[in-house]
């Protein structure tokens, strides 16, 4: 049986064409490799080709209503630069604030902030506000257990 998205839930999907590729350009630059993770979308309707990260019920509404408040928040390619800089333990100013910033975000960033504001964290294990990769997101997936 196929599984039909809640408000919420987070769904991981493969983004095709030039931008799809820059997006596993940045994976790369992350070390994360090419991995298949796409970009942040709000939809309406479900689709078969991508699988959730099921929001627990008790945070829904909320996850739901703080993700439609980052709706026009620009995507941006240099978080995927500031990201590989934080990881590579590279020393530059201001880049915990710039990498927390909700003025422009890569998708897993956008999906982890809307999370974390409605009441839904996803990671617990000390990283910076908008540490967030997509194959974190994939990886967080691959943990979870949907049976």
């Amino acid at each position: 049986m196929t599984y039909r998205p809640e408000p919420g839930d987070i769904g991981l999907t493969t983004i095709s064409g030039h931008v799809g590729r820059m997006v596993r350009v940045g994976q790369w630059m992350l070390g994360d490799g090419f991995g298949k993770p796409g970009g942040a979308r709000h939809v309406k309707n479900w689709h078969t080709d991508v699988h959730y990260l099921r929001c627990p019920e008790k945070y829904r509404e909320a996850v739901a209503t703080c993700a439609v408040g980052y709706t026009g928040v620009p995507y941006s390619m240099a978080d995927y630069f500031s990201l590989a800089a934080h990881r590579l333990h590279i020393p530059a100013p201001h880049l915990r604030s710039y990498i927390r910033t909700s003025k422009h975000q890569i998708c897993s960033q956008l999906a982890d902030a809307a999370a974390d504001n409605g009441g839904w964290h996803l990671f617990d294990d000390g990283r910076w506000p908008g540490d967030i990769t997509p194959m974190d997101l994939e990886n967080l997936y691959q943990k979870m257990d949907y049976s």
